[in-house]
Protein backbone atom coordinates (compact mmCIF):
# COMPACT_ATOMS: atom_id res chain seq x y z
CA UNK A 1 0.00 0.00 0.00
CA UNK A 2 1.05 3.10 -0.93
CA UNK A 3 2.16 5.72 1.93
CA UNK A 4 0.85 9.36 1.92
CA UNK A 5 3.67 10.99 1.10
CA UNK A 6 4.53 8.54 -2.10
CA UNK A 7 0.73 9.12 -2.93
CA UNK A 8 0.90 13.01 -3.26
CA UNK A 9 4.74 13.07 -4.85
CA UNK A 10 2.03 11.66 -7.62
CA UNK A 11 -0.33 14.24 -7.77
CA UNK A 12 0.49 16.57 -10.44
CA UNK A 13 1.43 20.27 -8.82
CA UNK A 14 -1.60 22.22 -10.33
CA UNK A 15 -4.17 19.79 -8.17
CA UNK A 16 -2.30 19.65 -5.09
CA UNK A 17 -2.46 23.43 -5.13
CA UNK A 18 -6.28 23.32 -6.28
CA UNK A 19 -7.25 20.71 -3.30
CA UNK A 20 -4.50 23.10 -0.63
CA UNK A 21 -6.70 25.91 -2.32
CA UNK A 22 -9.87 24.29 -1.24
CA UNK A 23 -9.15 23.17 1.96
CA UNK A 24 -8.24 26.87 3.07
CA UNK A 25 -11.08 28.38 0.84
CA UNK A 26 -13.42 25.41 3.60
CA UNK A 27 -11.39 26.85 6.67
CA UNK A 28 -12.46 30.17 6.55
CA UNK A 29 -15.17 31.33 8.54
CA UNK A 30 -18.78 32.37 7.39
CA UNK A 31 -19.78 36.14 8.56
CA UNK A 32 -22.67 37.62 9.93
CA UNK A 33 -22.92 41.10 10.16
CA UNK A 34 -26.48 42.29 12.79
CA UNK A 35 -26.44 45.84 12.44
CA UNK A 36 -29.33 47.73 14.09
CA UNK A 37 -30.50 51.36 13.32
CA UNK A 38 -30.50 53.99 15.67
CA UNK A 39 -29.41 51.83 19.01
CA UNK A 40 -27.10 53.51 21.69
CA UNK A 41 -24.73 51.41 23.66
CA UNK A 42 -26.95 49.16 26.27
CA UNK A 43 -25.16 50.87 29.23
CA UNK A 44 -26.71 54.22 28.52
CA UNK A 45 -29.76 52.98 30.57
CA UNK A 46 -30.97 49.36 29.44
CA UNK A 47 -29.04 47.47 32.02
CA UNK A 48 -30.44 49.18 34.82
CA UNK A 49 -34.07 48.56 34.04
CA UNK A 50 -36.43 45.40 33.55
CA UNK A 51 -37.92 47.08 29.79
CA UNK A 52 -35.79 45.16 27.77
CA UNK A 53 -35.02 41.28 27.00
CA UNK A 54 -32.47 40.70 24.64
CA UNK A 55 -31.93 36.80 24.31
CA UNK A 56 -29.71 36.54 21.28
CA UNK A 57 -27.74 39.44 22.14
CA UNK A 58 -27.20 37.99 25.28
CA UNK A 59 -26.33 34.59 23.87
CA UNK A 60 -23.43 36.17 21.64
CA UNK A 61 -22.16 38.06 24.79
CA UNK A 62 -22.76 35.04 26.97
CA UNK A 63 -20.68 32.32 24.52
CA UNK A 64 -18.51 35.14 22.98
CA UNK A 65 -16.92 38.64 24.20
CA UNK A 66 -18.62 41.87 24.93
CA UNK A 67 -17.09 45.15 23.88
CA UNK A 68 -17.74 47.69 26.14
CA UNK A 69 -15.88 50.62 24.64
CA UNK A 70 -17.27 50.57 20.85
CA UNK A 71 -17.81 54.29 18.47
CA UNK A 72 -19.66 54.82 15.27
CA UNK A 73 -17.68 56.66 12.79
CA UNK A 74 -20.12 59.29 12.87
CA UNK A 75 -24.27 59.58 14.58
CA UNK A 76 -25.72 59.62 11.58
CA UNK A 77 -26.95 56.70 8.59
CA UNK A 78 -24.71 57.04 5.82
CA UNK A 79 -21.36 58.20 7.08
CA UNK A 80 -21.70 55.71 9.55
CA UNK A 81 -22.43 53.28 7.43
CA UNK A 82 -19.58 54.73 4.85
CA UNK A 83 -16.69 54.04 7.42
CA UNK A 84 -18.16 50.67 8.16
CA UNK A 85 -17.62 49.73 4.58
CA UNK A 86 -14.96 51.27 4.04
CA UNK A 87 -12.80 51.06 7.16
CA UNK A 88 -12.04 54.80 6.87
CA UNK A 89 -13.21 58.22 8.99
CA UNK A 90 -15.89 60.02 7.86
CA UNK A 91 -14.14 62.90 6.59
CA UNK A 92 -12.17 60.57 4.42
CA UNK A 93 -14.74 59.28 1.89
CA UNK A 94 -15.93 62.70 0.42
CA UNK A 95 -19.52 62.38 -0.21
CA UNK A 96 -19.88 59.18 1.74
CA UNK A 97 -19.57 61.21 4.79
CA UNK A 98 -22.60 63.14 4.59
CA UNK A 99 -26.53 61.75 4.85
CA UNK A 100 -27.76 61.24 1.39
CA UNK A 101 -24.52 61.37 -0.13
CA UNK A 102 -22.68 58.92 -2.47
CA UNK A 103 -19.51 56.62 -1.74
CA UNK A 104 -16.86 56.98 -4.38
CA UNK A 105 -15.47 53.34 -6.23
CA UNK A 106 -11.99 55.02 -5.41
CA UNK A 107 -12.86 54.00 -1.54
CA UNK A 108 -12.73 49.76 -1.68
CA UNK A 109 -15.28 48.21 0.23
CA UNK A 110 -14.20 45.06 2.07
CA UNK A 111 -18.02 43.26 0.98
CA UNK A 112 -16.48 43.55 -2.80
CA UNK A 113 -13.15 42.50 -1.42
CA UNK A 114 -14.57 39.57 0.12
CA UNK A 115 -16.74 38.52 -2.84
CA UNK A 116 -13.65 38.70 -5.02
CA UNK A 117 -12.24 36.25 -2.93
CA UNK A 118 -14.84 33.72 -3.56
CA UNK A 119 -17.00 34.72 -0.68
CA UNK A 120 -21.34 34.47 -1.26
CA UNK A 121 -22.42 37.60 -0.19
CA UNK A 122 -25.74 38.93 0.34
CA UNK A 123 -28.14 41.20 2.85
CA UNK A 124 -31.46 42.19 4.15
CA UNK A 125 -33.02 45.06 4.85
CA UNK A 126 -31.05 48.42 5.40
CA UNK A 127 -27.35 48.32 4.34
CA UNK A 128 -25.61 51.41 3.14
CA UNK A 129 -27.67 54.92 2.92
CA UNK A 130 -29.64 57.03 3.01
CA UNK A 131 -28.28 58.31 -0.61
CA UNK A 132 -27.51 57.73 -3.91
CA UNK A 133 -25.01 54.17 -4.41
CA UNK A 134 -24.29 54.58 -7.77
CA UNK A 135 -23.84 58.48 -8.47
CA UNK A 136 -20.11 58.60 -8.31
CA UNK A 137 -20.25 56.16 -10.03
CA UNK A 138 -20.43 52.21 -8.23
CA UNK A 139 -21.25 49.29 -10.36
CA UNK A 140 -21.97 46.69 -7.67
CA UNK A 141 -24.17 46.63 -4.99
CA UNK A 142 -22.82 47.45 -1.14
CA UNK A 143 -23.62 43.73 0.26
CA UNK A 144 -23.87 41.47 -2.65
CA UNK A 145 -27.56 40.06 -4.00
CA UNK A 146 -30.49 41.74 -1.54
CA UNK A 147 -33.01 39.04 -0.13
CA UNK A 148 -35.87 41.16 0.94
CA UNK A 149 -38.84 38.90 -0.64
CA UNK A 150 -40.01 37.63 2.47
CA UNK A 151 -42.45 39.65 4.29
CA UNK A 152 -44.60 39.15 7.63
CA UNK A 153 -47.59 40.73 9.25
CA UNK A 154 -45.32 43.58 11.54
CA UNK A 155 -46.50 43.31 15.27
CA UNK A 156 -47.19 46.96 15.44
CA UNK A 157 -47.19 50.19 12.73
CA UNK A 158 -43.57 51.35 12.12
CA UNK A 159 -42.04 48.20 12.59
CA UNK A 160 -40.46 46.91 8.92
CA UNK A 161 -42.36 44.15 7.16
CA UNK A 162 -39.14 41.88 6.24
CA UNK A 163 -38.84 38.85 7.12
CA UNK A 164 -35.43 39.04 7.85
CA UNK A 165 -34.68 36.15 9.53
CA UNK A 166 -36.43 34.00 6.49
CA UNK A 167 -34.76 35.97 4.05
CA UNK A 168 -31.65 34.97 5.70
CA UNK A 169 -32.66 31.44 5.40
CA UNK A 170 -33.43 32.04 1.30
CA UNK A 171 -29.62 33.26 1.00
CA UNK A 172 -27.97 30.22 3.04
CA UNK A 173 -30.21 28.08 0.60
CA UNK A 174 -28.21 29.90 -2.55
CA UNK A 175 -24.93 28.85 -1.58
CA UNK A 176 -22.67 26.74 -3.08
CA UNK A 177 -21.21 23.21 -1.34
CA UNK A 178 -18.30 24.52 0.70
CA UNK A 179 -18.65 27.98 -0.44
CA UNK A 180 -17.88 30.58 2.79
CA UNK A 181 -20.71 33.75 3.27
CA UNK A 182 -20.73 36.94 4.51
CA UNK A 183 -24.24 38.06 4.84
CA UNK A 184 -25.36 41.77 6.25
CA UNK A 185 -28.64 41.88 8.71
CA UNK A 186 -29.61 45.51 8.29
CA UNK A 187 -32.67 46.17 10.42
CA UNK A 188 -34.88 49.22 10.09
CA UNK A 189 -35.45 48.83 14.05
CA UNK A 190 -35.47 50.77 16.47
CA UNK A 191 -35.72 53.55 13.85
CA UNK A 192 -38.83 56.14 14.18
CA UNK A 193 -41.51 56.05 13.86
CA UNK A 194 -42.90 54.60 16.53
CA UNK A 195 -46.08 53.30 17.62
CA UNK A 196 -47.15 55.03 20.71
CA UNK A 197 -47.75 52.55 23.63
CA UNK A 198 -46.57 49.59 21.75
CA UNK A 199 -44.12 48.97 24.19
CA UNK A 200 -46.80 48.96 26.95
CA UNK A 201 -49.17 47.08 24.75
CA UNK A 202 -46.20 43.88 25.12
CA UNK A 203 -46.53 44.52 29.11
CA UNK A 204 -43.74 46.72 29.57
CA UNK A 205 -44.16 49.03 32.75
CA UNK A 206 -43.33 52.83 32.74
CA UNK A 207 -41.83 52.20 36.10
CA UNK A 208 -39.12 50.02 35.00
CA UNK A 209 -37.36 52.75 32.59
CA UNK A 210 -34.67 54.30 33.72
CA UNK A 211 -34.85 57.59 32.22
CA UNK A 212 -30.94 59.36 31.00
CA UNK A 213 -30.80 63.08 33.26
CA UNK A 214 -30.50 65.06 30.12
CA UNK A 215 -34.01 64.35 28.91
CA UNK A 216 -37.54 64.84 30.83
CA UNK A 217 -38.73 62.18 33.03
CA UNK A 218 -42.22 62.06 32.33
CA UNK A 219 -44.62 59.71 31.66
CA UNK A 220 -44.17 60.64 27.74
CA UNK A 221 -40.83 59.91 27.46
CA UNK A 222 -40.60 56.92 29.56
CA UNK A 223 -43.11 55.58 27.15
CA UNK A 224 -40.96 56.52 23.95
CA UNK A 225 -38.27 54.88 25.62
CA UNK A 226 -40.48 51.59 26.05
CA UNK A 227 -41.39 51.70 22.34
CA UNK A 228 -37.82 51.97 21.37
CA UNK A 229 -36.61 49.92 23.70
CA UNK A 230 -39.76 46.98 21.61
CA UNK A 231 -37.95 48.07 18.28
CA UNK A 232 -34.92 46.80 20.23
CA UNK A 233 -36.39 43.75 21.06
CA UNK A 234 -37.37 43.16 17.66
CA UNK A 235 -34.47 43.51 16.09
CA UNK A 236 -33.15 41.02 18.46
CA UNK A 237 -35.86 38.50 17.65
CA UNK A 238 -34.89 37.98 14.00
CA UNK A 239 -31.31 37.76 15.27
CA UNK A 240 -32.37 34.82 17.53
CA UNK A 241 -33.80 33.09 14.33
CA UNK A 242 -30.52 33.73 12.59
CA UNK A 243 -28.63 32.14 14.95
CA UNK A 244 -30.79 29.12 14.98
CA UNK A 245 -30.30 28.36 11.54
CA UNK A 246 -27.24 28.58 11.67
CA UNK A 247 -27.05 25.99 14.25
CA UNK A 248 -29.15 23.97 12.39
CA UNK A 249 -26.66 23.59 9.97
CA UNK A 250 -24.03 22.48 12.26
CA UNK A 251 -22.80 26.16 11.02
CA UNK A 252 -22.49 28.44 14.04
CA UNK A 253 -19.38 27.83 15.44
CA UNK A 254 -17.90 28.64 11.96
CA UNK A 255 -19.83 31.74 12.00
CA UNK A 256 -17.83 34.76 12.86
CA UNK A 257 -20.88 36.57 14.30
CA UNK A 258 -20.97 40.55 15.12
CA UNK A 259 -23.73 42.44 16.50
CA UNK A 260 -23.93 45.82 17.03
CA UNK A 261 -25.55 49.47 15.77
CA UNK A 262 -25.18 52.19 12.99
CA UNK A 263 -25.46 55.13 15.30
CA UNK A 264 -27.13 56.52 18.24
CA UNK A 265 -31.17 56.31 19.82
CA UNK A 266 -33.38 59.07 18.01
CA UNK A 267 -33.52 61.08 21.10
CA UNK A 268 -32.63 64.76 21.41
CA UNK A 269 -28.76 65.31 22.57
CA UNK A 270 -28.44 61.48 21.49
CA UNK A 271 -28.58 60.28 17.28
CA UNK A 272 -26.65 63.29 15.62
CA UNK A 273 -24.24 64.39 18.31
CA UNK A 274 -20.91 63.18 19.29
CA UNK A 275 -21.57 62.38 23.36
CA UNK A 276 -21.78 59.12 24.03
CA UNK A 277 -25.34 58.46 23.02
CA UNK A 278 -25.36 59.44 19.71
CA UNK A 279 -21.79 57.54 18.89
CA UNK A 280 -21.19 54.53 21.48
CA UNK A 281 -22.35 51.31 19.92
CA UNK A 282 -23.16 48.01 21.66
CA UNK A 283 -20.83 45.58 20.22
CA UNK A 284 -20.97 41.59 20.87
CA UNK A 285 -18.90 39.27 18.78
CA UNK A 286 -19.28 35.44 18.89
CA UNK A 287 -16.98 32.59 16.91
CA UNK A 288 -17.05 29.35 18.51
CA UNK A 289 -13.76 28.09 20.06
CA UNK A 290 -11.81 31.29 18.77
CA UNK A 291 -13.07 33.30 21.60
CA UNK A 292 -13.18 32.25 25.10
CA UNK A 293 -16.99 32.72 26.47
CA UNK A 294 -18.03 35.54 28.45
CA UNK A 295 -15.39 38.02 27.99
CA UNK A 296 -15.20 41.96 28.31
CA UNK A 297 -13.58 43.59 26.46
CA UNK A 298 -12.15 47.48 27.55
CA UNK A 299 -9.97 48.62 24.58
CA UNK A 300 -11.43 51.10 22.49
CA UNK A 301 -12.43 49.90 19.12
CA UNK A 302 -14.16 51.65 16.08
CA UNK A 303 -16.73 50.95 13.11
CA UNK A 304 -13.96 51.45 10.94
CA UNK A 305 -12.43 47.97 12.65
CA UNK A 306 -14.87 45.75 10.89
CA UNK A 307 -13.44 46.24 7.40
CA UNK A 308 -9.86 44.84 8.36
CA UNK A 309 -11.45 42.37 11.32
CA UNK A 310 -13.47 40.69 8.34
CA UNK A 311 -10.54 40.99 5.91
CA UNK A 312 -8.04 39.15 8.05
CA UNK A 313 -10.54 36.85 9.36
CA UNK A 314 -11.08 35.28 5.47
CA UNK A 315 -7.39 35.54 5.05
CA UNK A 316 -7.52 38.71 2.97
CA UNK A 317 -4.98 41.85 3.09
CA UNK A 318 -7.00 45.15 3.98
CA UNK A 319 -6.25 48.10 1.91
CA UNK A 320 -3.30 50.21 3.38
CA UNK A 321 -5.39 53.71 3.20
CA UNK A 322 -7.99 52.32 5.84
CA UNK A 323 -7.90 53.84 9.41
CA UNK A 324 -8.93 50.82 11.35
CA UNK A 325 -7.31 48.37 13.07
CA UNK A 326 -8.63 44.61 13.19
CA UNK A 327 -10.13 43.05 16.25
CA UNK A 328 -8.83 39.96 15.94
CA UNK A 329 -6.07 40.57 18.73
CA UNK A 330 -8.57 41.74 21.16
CA UNK A 331 -10.19 38.12 21.06
CA UNK A 332 -7.11 36.98 23.36
CA UNK A 333 -6.47 40.04 25.24
CA UNK A 334 -6.50 43.50 25.70
CA UNK A 335 -5.11 46.66 23.92
CA UNK A 336 -3.76 49.25 26.32
CA UNK A 337 -2.38 51.34 22.97
CA UNK A 338 -6.58 51.63 22.57
CA UNK A 339 -7.38 53.84 24.97
CA UNK A 340 -9.73 56.61 23.10
CA UNK A 341 -11.69 57.07 19.80
CA UNK A 342 -12.18 59.74 17.18
CA UNK A 343 -15.69 60.94 15.92
CA UNK A 344 -17.08 63.43 13.67
CA UNK A 345 -20.42 65.03 11.86
CA UNK A 346 -20.60 67.14 9.18
CA UNK A 347 -24.17 67.44 8.13
CA UNK A 348 -26.66 65.14 8.91
CA UNK A 349 -29.97 66.68 7.42
CA UNK A 350 -30.59 69.67 5.51
CA UNK A 351 -31.99 71.79 8.18
CA UNK A 352 -29.58 74.89 8.09
CA UNK A 353 -29.96 78.35 5.31
CA UNK A 354 -28.02 77.31 2.05
CA UNK A 355 -26.98 73.63 2.74
CA UNK A 356 -24.67 74.46 5.89
CA UNK A 357 -23.42 72.61 8.32
CA UNK A 358 -22.97 71.13 11.86
CA UNK A 359 -19.27 70.52 11.79
CA UNK A 360 -17.78 69.02 15.10
CA UNK A 361 -14.86 66.73 15.87
CA UNK A 362 -14.51 64.51 19.07
CA UNK A 363 -11.38 62.82 20.89
CA UNK A 364 -13.38 59.82 23.95
CA UNK A 365 -11.03 58.49 26.55
CA UNK A 366 -11.80 56.95 29.26
CA UNK A 367 -11.40 59.98 31.72
CA UNK A 368 -12.80 62.78 29.06
CA UNK A 369 -15.09 63.16 26.21
CA UNK A 370 -13.56 66.31 24.18
CA UNK A 371 -15.43 68.33 21.97
CA UNK A 372 -14.16 70.60 19.25
CA UNK A 373 -17.25 72.82 17.41
CA UNK A 374 -15.92 74.42 14.34
CA UNK A 375 -18.87 76.63 13.78
CA UNK A 376 -20.03 77.32 17.39
CA UNK A 377 -22.46 80.14 15.85
CA UNK A 378 -24.64 77.46 14.04
CA UNK A 379 -28.04 75.40 16.05
CA UNK A 380 -26.54 71.97 16.96
CA UNK A 381 -29.99 70.76 15.62
CA UNK A 382 -30.36 73.46 12.99
CA UNK A 383 -32.35 75.62 15.17
CA UNK A 384 -35.86 77.37 13.87
CA UNK A 385 -35.03 77.70 10.63
CA UNK A 386 -38.24 76.59 8.54
CA UNK A 387 -37.14 75.14 4.87
CA UNK A 388 -40.29 74.74 2.48
CA UNK A 389 -40.99 71.29 3.90
CA UNK A 390 -39.35 71.09 7.30
CA UNK A 391 -40.00 71.57 11.10
CA UNK A 392 -37.70 73.60 13.21
CA UNK A 393 -34.79 71.67 14.86
CA UNK A 394 -34.27 69.45 12.01
CA UNK A 395 -31.16 67.06 13.31
CA UNK A 396 -33.36 65.74 16.20
CA UNK A 397 -36.00 63.03 14.89
CA UNK A 398 -39.97 63.79 15.57
CA UNK A 399 -41.46 61.65 18.04
CA UNK A 400 -43.19 61.96 21.65
CA UNK A 401 -39.50 63.14 23.44
CA UNK A 402 -39.21 65.77 21.11
CA UNK A 403 -42.63 67.00 19.97
CA UNK A 404 -42.81 67.50 24.72
CA UNK A 405 -39.54 69.05 24.90
CA UNK A 406 -40.42 72.10 22.27
CA UNK A 407 -43.48 72.88 23.94
CA UNK A 408 -43.25 76.54 25.10
CA UNK A 409 -44.57 75.40 28.42
CA UNK A 410 -42.41 72.48 28.81
CA UNK A 411 -38.69 74.86 27.64
CA UNK A 412 -39.62 76.26 30.90
CA UNK A 413 -40.02 73.47 33.13
CA UNK A 414 -37.34 71.34 31.97
CA UNK A 415 -35.45 74.44 31.22
CA UNK A 416 -32.09 72.40 31.37
CA UNK A 417 -32.94 69.44 29.36
CA UNK A 418 -33.88 72.02 26.99
CA UNK A 419 -30.54 73.77 26.98
CA UNK A 420 -28.63 70.81 26.64
CA UNK A 421 -30.23 69.22 23.69
CA UNK A 422 -31.73 72.35 21.31
CA UNK A 423 -29.47 75.46 22.09
CA UNK A 424 -25.96 76.77 20.73
CA UNK A 425 -23.10 75.10 22.10
CA UNK A 426 -19.41 76.76 22.68
CA UNK A 427 -16.31 75.78 20.63
CA UNK A 428 -14.95 73.86 23.23
CA UNK A 429 -16.70 70.95 25.18
CA UNK A 430 -14.95 68.93 27.61
CA UNK A 431 -16.69 66.48 29.67
CA UNK A 432 -14.73 64.88 33.03
CA UNK A 433 -16.83 61.09 32.98
CA UNK A 434 -15.51 60.21 36.16
CA UNK A 435 -17.68 62.81 38.04
CA UNK A 436 -20.06 63.47 34.89
CA UNK A 437 -20.98 60.41 33.57
CA UNK A 438 -23.96 61.84 31.61
CA UNK A 439 -21.70 64.17 30.09
CA UNK A 440 -23.49 67.51 31.19
CA UNK A 441 -21.35 69.70 32.67
CA UNK A 442 -18.96 71.50 30.28
CA UNK A 443 -15.49 71.81 32.06
CA UNK A 444 -13.87 73.39 28.98
CA UNK A 445 -13.17 76.72 31.10
CA UNK A 446 -12.02 75.08 34.45
CA UNK A 447 -8.70 76.10 35.29
CA UNK A 448 -8.83 72.70 36.76
CA UNK A 449 -8.91 70.57 33.53
CA UNK A 450 -6.88 73.23 31.81
CA UNK A 451 -4.21 70.76 31.48
CA UNK A 452 -6.20 67.98 30.13
CA UNK A 453 -7.94 69.97 27.11
CA UNK A 454 -5.33 70.92 26.20
CA UNK A 455 -3.53 67.66 25.78
CA UNK A 456 -6.67 66.21 24.18
CA UNK A 457 -7.06 69.17 21.37
CA UNK A 458 -3.23 68.85 20.68
CA UNK A 459 -4.01 64.86 20.01
CA UNK A 460 -7.36 65.22 18.33
CA UNK A 461 -5.61 68.10 15.61
CA UNK A 462 -2.43 65.40 15.20
CA UNK A 463 -4.92 62.66 14.32
CA UNK A 464 -7.36 64.70 12.20
CA UNK A 465 -3.96 65.74 10.08
CA UNK A 466 -2.51 62.36 10.49
CA UNK A 467 -6.25 61.24 8.71
CA UNK A 468 -6.18 64.49 6.32
CA UNK A 469 -9.13 65.86 7.77
CA UNK A 470 -10.29 68.79 4.99
CA UNK A 471 -11.42 70.28 8.45
CA UNK A 472 -8.75 71.06 10.30
CA UNK A 473 -6.86 72.44 6.94
CA UNK A 474 -9.63 74.69 7.19
CA UNK A 475 -11.72 73.01 4.07
CA UNK A 476 -15.14 72.32 4.09
CA UNK A 477 -16.33 70.30 0.76
CA UNK A 478 -19.48 69.22 2.71
CA UNK A 479 -21.46 72.51 2.34
CA UNK A 480 -21.60 71.67 -1.39
CA UNK A 481 -22.17 68.31 -1.49
CA UNK A 482 -25.45 66.84 -3.19
CA UNK A 483 -28.38 66.21 -1.07
CA UNK A 484 -29.77 63.03 -3.26
CA UNK A 485 -32.77 62.54 -1.41
CA UNK A 486 -35.72 62.21 -4.21
CA UNK A 487 -39.21 62.54 -2.36
CA UNK A 488 -39.83 64.37 0.89
CA UNK A 489 -37.82 65.99 2.87
CA UNK A 490 -34.52 67.47 1.20
CA UNK A 491 -35.89 66.98 -2.20
CA UNK A 492 -36.32 70.63 -2.76
CA UNK A 493 -32.61 71.12 -2.23
CA UNK A 494 -31.43 68.21 -4.48
CA UNK A 495 -29.85 69.74 -7.28
CA UNK A 496 -29.39 66.76 -8.84
CA UNK A 497 -33.03 66.55 -9.47
CA UNK A 498 -35.15 68.79 -12.76
CA UNK A 499 -36.47 72.04 -11.52
CA UNK A 500 -40.06 70.98 -12.18
CA UNK A 501 -39.46 67.99 -9.05
CA UNK A 502 -37.50 70.18 -6.93
CA UNK A 503 -40.52 72.77 -7.14
CA UNK A 504 -42.95 69.89 -7.00
CA UNK A 505 -41.28 69.29 -3.64
CA UNK A 506 -41.22 72.46 -2.39
CA UNK A 507 -45.17 72.17 -2.33
CA UNK A 508 -45.42 68.96 -0.44
CA UNK A 509 -45.96 68.22 3.18
CA UNK A 510 -43.52 68.79 5.80
CA UNK A 511 -41.87 65.45 6.50
CA UNK A 512 -40.25 63.59 9.54
CA UNK A 513 -36.38 63.73 9.41
CA UNK A 514 -34.25 60.07 8.42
Amino acid sequence: MPTRRKFLSQISPALLSSVTGLRAQNSRPNILFAIADDRSWPGAFETRNNALQLPAINRVEGQGVRFTQSYCGSPSCTPSRSAVLTGRQMWQVQEGGALYGTLRPEYPVFTHLLEDAGYRVGSTGKVWGPGNWTAAGQTRSASGVEFNTRRLSPPAPGIDDRDYAANFEDFLATRKANQPFFFWYGGAEPHRAYSDGYGRRLGKRLEDVSVPPFLPDTEIVRGDILDYCAEVEWFDTHLGRMLTALERKGELDNTLVVVTSDNGMPFPRAKSNLYDWGVRMPLSIRWGSKISAGRTVDSFVHHTDFAPTFLEAAGLPAPSSISGRSLLPLFQKEDPARDAAFTGIERHTMCRPNGATYPVRAIRTGQYLYLRNFKPDRWPTGGAFISSNRTPHGDVDVGPTANFMTEPANQKSYARQYQLAYDRRPAEELYDLKSDPFQMQNVAANPAHAPAKKQLWTRLQSYLRQTGDPRIEGRDPWKDYVYYQTTGFGASLNRSLPKAEREKARQMPRHKPE
